[in-house]
């Protein structure tokens, strides 16, 4: 894969799970009431396994910045995107719909939907991606302008998607109680 696309993927989904150890480590409490209101697992864990969780996601992006372990870093990153899918997916399946995602950090609710299955899944996709070799080639100033363009895209992409599917939950929401 070419050594561009490669940086924008790990370079993106680094700046994805950073962000995300930063919203639990800064309100640990919030986080884990999050993981306590999934249920899927004893609530005697969730204060063991919610700090657990932040430090994986902060080594995974610290981990995809590093050549020598940015392969390693995308798949393991697939890994704990697909379990949060699962996640998600059991709870729909159980009728859950109306806890919050924890997606988007503290303060930001957004219920559980099909949509963010599918986010996740498309992340997943991203990893894998990531994790493919590179293709040698020497990058120049113009493939450091293209690397930069696509992971500024892609931060201000994730968030504008996240807050339509909100807001059109929220429409949906409203629309069955009025």
């Amino acid at each position: 894969m070419d050594p561009a696309a490669v940086w924008i993927l790990r370079l993106s989904l680094a700046l994805l799970l950073g962000q995300a150890a930063l919203h639990k480590l800064r309100q640990p409490r919030v986080f884990a009431a999050i993981l306590r209101d999934y249920r899927v697992l004893p609530d005697s864990w969730v204060g063991a396994v919610a700090p657990g969780i932040a430090a994986v996601e902060a080594a995974l992006a610290a981990g995809l910045l590093l050549p020598p372990t940015a392969g390693v870093a995308a798949l393991g990153g697939g890994g704990l995107l697909a379990v949060y899918a699962a996640a998600i997916g059991w709870n729909l399946a159980r009728g859950r719909r109306s806890i919050d995602c924890g997606c988007l950090g503290p303060g930001a609710r957004q219920p559980l939907s099909g949509w963010l299955v599918a986010r996740n899944g498309l992340l997943v996709a991203a990893c894998a991606l990531a994790a493919l070799p590179v293709e040698p080639r020497a990058l120049g100033w113009l493939d450091a302008v293209t690397v930069a363009g696509g992971v500024g895209v892609l931060a201000l992409l994730f968030p504008a998607t996240n807050a339509l599917a909100a807001l059109a939950a929220d429409r949906r929401r409203l629309g069955r109680t009025t």
